[in-house]
C-alpha cells in the first residue's frame, strides 16, 4: 500500500514514486519507448503508448501532481494551453456557454475570443471580484466557470471561495488556472474546485527547459479529459515527464525563496519615487490583501509594476538592468522581465488590453532564486535612469 505523506515538501520528493523502486533506481528512469508490449488491456485508452499519456514516466508524474493538491487524479499534457483547451473542450460541447474571468492569460483570452465560435461555443466575461453579478450572466446552456488563482499579469485575486460555491449551486464545472500560485501557495481541490490547470513550464518544473501542462481534479472529469486528450494528441514526451518529475522535487525550496524575495522586491519598488504602482497580493496596499492572506500560503514570485514616466521609462529601466533576463515565461530559477503587451498578451487588441488594465508600459517580473539583495541593487541602479 502506498505511503501517505502529510507534508507537501515530503510529497514533492516521495509521492508517486514507484514502489518498489525500479531495479533499485533512486531516480525515476526514463522509459523512452513509444509503445509497450500488450498485457491484456481491454480498453484502447489503457494500452501503454506515449500518445495515450500512460507510460511509467507519465503515471509517476500524475500521481505526484494529484498528491500535491490533495486531488483525486491528474494528467499531463504537451503544454499549458493543451491542458486548458482540452479541459474546456471536454466540459463544453457545441451550443454550450462559459463564464470566464475578465482578466486572463493572453492565450486563454485568445482561445475564447478567436476560437470558441468555430466550435459552437459561447462565453461571457465576468467580474470575478463581484459574485452578486454572476447570476445575471447565466444562461440555460451555461456549463462551466473559469478563473485564475492570481491573474496574469495584474495579480488580481478573485473571490475564489465563492466560485466553487456558485458552480455547485448552478450545476457548473469550476476550473481554475493555478499556475501563478502553484500547489505550494494554493490547492484548489481543498476549496472545492473541480479542476485545476497548470502550465508546468513555469513553477512546477522551474528550470526553463521544457513546455508542459497539467490538469488536476475530480477523477471522473480527469478520465473524460484523458480520452479527449488522447484523441487530440497533446501528449507529453517521457523525457519531458522525467524533467518535470525531477523539477517538481525542488518546488518547495524554490517557492519559499521566491515568495520571500518577491515580497521584499515589491516593498522596495512600492517605495521608489519612479514607480507609480506595484501589483503584488503580498503588499498591504493590494486591494485584496486580506483575501489573499486567507486563501494563499504565500503570494508567489510574480509581480508587475508601472513607471510614473510611462512606456519609455519602462523600456529604459529594462535596458539598464543587468541581472534579469528579458524574456517571456515565468516561474524559473532565473529572474525574468517582460512587457506583457509584447509577449503574453500580444494577441489581445490594444483596446482589450486597456479595458482590463494592461498598459503598454506594464512590466511583469518573475523573481528567480538569486540573492534578493542583488536583484534590488540591480533594480536600484537601473531606476536611476528613469527617476523623476
Amino acid at each position: 500500500m502506498p505511503t501517505l505523506y502529510k507534508s507537501l515538501a515530503t510529497k514533492l520528493i516521495h509521492a508517486g514514486e514507484p514502489e518498489p523502486r525500479i531495479n533499485g533506481a533512486v531516480s525515476m528512469p526514463i522509459f523512452q519507448s513509444a509503445m509497450f508490449e500488450y498485457a491484456g488491456e481491454t480498453n484502447y485508452h489503457d494500452l501503454k503508448y506515449i500518445r495515450l499519456n500512460n507510460t511509467p514516466n507519465h503515471l509517476a508524474v500524475h500521481k505526484k501532481l494529484a498528491a500535491l493538491e490533495n486531488a483525486e487524479e491528474a494528467l499531463v499534457a504537451a503544454s499549458g494551453m493543451a491542458a486548458i483547451s482540452t479541459a474546456l473542450l471536454t466540459v463544453l460541447s457545441a451550443g454550450d456557454h462559459l463564464l470566464a474571468q475578465n482578466t486572463l492569460y493572453g492565450g486563454t483570452h485568445d482561445l475564447l475570443t478567436a476560437d470558441f465560435a468555430a466550435f459552437g461555443l459561447a462565453y461571457d466575461f465576468i467580474d470575478a471580484d463581484n459574485p452578486a453579478s454572476w447570476k445575471s450572466k447565466l444562461r440555460p446552456n451555461t456549463k462551466a466557470i473559469y478563473v485564475e488563482a492570481m491573474t496574469n499579469p495584474l495579480l488580481q485575486v478573485a473571490d475564489l471561495k465563492s466560485v466553487p460555491e456558485f458552480a455547485k449551486a448552478h450545476g457548473l464545472v469550476s476550473l481554475i488556472d493555478n499556475t501563478f500560485a502553484s500547489p505550494i501557495n494554493f490547492r484548489p481541490a481543498e476549496w472545492g474546485f473541480d479542476l485545476s490547470l497548470h502550465s508546468c513550464t513555469k513553477y512546477l518544473n522551474g528550470h526553463s527547459d521544457l513546455v508542459a501542462g497539467a490538469i488536476i481534479g475530480r477523477a471522473t472529469l480527469i478520465e473524460k479529459i484523458r480520452h479527449k486528450l488522447n484523441h487530440l494528441g497533446g501528449a507529453l514526451d517521457p523525457h519531458a515527464c522525467f524533467l518535470l518529475h525531477r523539477g517538481m522535487k525542488t518546488l518547495a525550496v524554490r517557492l519559499r525563496q521566491q515568495n520571500e524575495s518577491a515580497l521584499q522586491i515589491a516593498q522596495f519598488l512600492e517605495g521608489h519615487p519612479a514607480i507609480a504602482k506595484v501589483n503584488y497580493p503580498g503588499l498591504e496596499s493590494h486591494p485584496r490583501y486580506q483575501r489573499a492572506r486567507e486563501l494563499f500560503d504565500g503570494s508567489s514570485g510574480m509581480l508587475s509594476f508601472e513607471m510614473k514616466a510611462g512606456l519609455q521609462a519602462a523600456e529604459r529601466f529594462m535596458k539598464n538592468t543587468t541581472l534579469p533576463i528579458i524574456a517571456p515565461s515565468l516561474g524559473g530559477i532565473e529572474t525574468l522581465l517582460t512587457r506583457p503587451a509584447l509577449t503574453s498578451h500580444a494577441g489581445m487588441s490594444p483596446p482589450d488590453r486597456r479595458r482590463v488594465g494592461i498598459t503598454d508600459g506594464l512590466i511583469r517580473l518573475s523573481v528567480g532564486i538569486e540573492a534578493t539583495a542583488d536583484i534590488i541593487d540591480d533594480f536600484e541602479h537601473a531606476l536611476k535612469s528613469v527617476a523623476p
